[in-house]
């Protein structure tokens, strides 16, 4: 497969998972008492995820279909590391805002839909991308300033371009860049505030697996 194919991999596992957790939080929030942490949200062992993948359609969205062949490897050779960005008191972004914050962390606008932040000024080079949580994931400049989206994940797949690591910080910089000009709340990919001890456990992650992973 080629990282064409892994990266449409990558984008369907992310906007997928983005989705879910955000339906979650967002009826977690109406049945929780004021005493409880909106923002616990965790995986219920007991749900069984589908496993997509996205279909670059003709239209430029990207459409989430179910796989038609297993990839046993995947898990082991490749590792995706998300945040999500949340509009606070279940509030929106504005499209339009959205959009110049993401081009004002140098992200443009290309594939899929999707916003993407390259190593140089290479295409295929992506050091990380940003997705709506808004099925399909996708944004429509075309009618951007009409549009109102509650949050979006901020995603790398690894092994990328850059050093893990590096790439890593990139996207952590990026991201509380973004909550400061959004006024958002920042999150881990279970739903978790990304603490400082959170993003220094994430970081290990990521060093262990290309430790792990071995050159090439």
């Amino acid at each position: 497969m080629d990282g064409l194919r892994w990266l449409l991999l990558g984008v369907g596992l992310v906007v997928v998972a983005g989705v879910y957790f955000f339906t979650r939080y967002q009826r977690k929030k109406i049945e929780s008492s004021p005493q409880q942490d909106l923002f616990d949200i965790r995986l219920d062992p007991a749900s069984n995820i589908p496993r997509t993948e996205p279909v670059f359609g003709n239209d430029s969205s990207v459409e989430l279909v179910s796989p038609q062949s297993d990839e046993p490897e995947f898990a082991a050779r490749r590792k995706i590391v998300t945040l999500r960005i949340v509009a606070r008191d279940g509030a929106s972004f504005a499209g339009d805002d959205l959009v110049l914050s993401l081009r004002g962390i140098g992200m443009r606008h290309g594939k899929f839909g999707i916003f993407h932040r390259h190593d140089g000024n290479d295409e295929e080079n992506v050091v990380f991308c940003a997705a709506s949580l808004v099925e399909p994931g996708s944004f429509d400049l075309s009618n951007i300033k009409d549009q109102e989206i509650p949050g979006i994940s901020l995603f790398m797949v690894l092994p990328g371009p850059v050093d893990g690591a590096e790439g890593f910080d990139l996207m952590v910089s990026a991201a509380r860049t973004l909550v400061q000009s959004l006024n958002a709340e920042l999150f881990d990919e279970s739903g978790s505030t990304l603490s400082i001890q959170r993003e220094r456990y994430l970081r290990e992650e990521i060093i262990q697996f290309e430790h792990n992973a071995g050159p090439g």
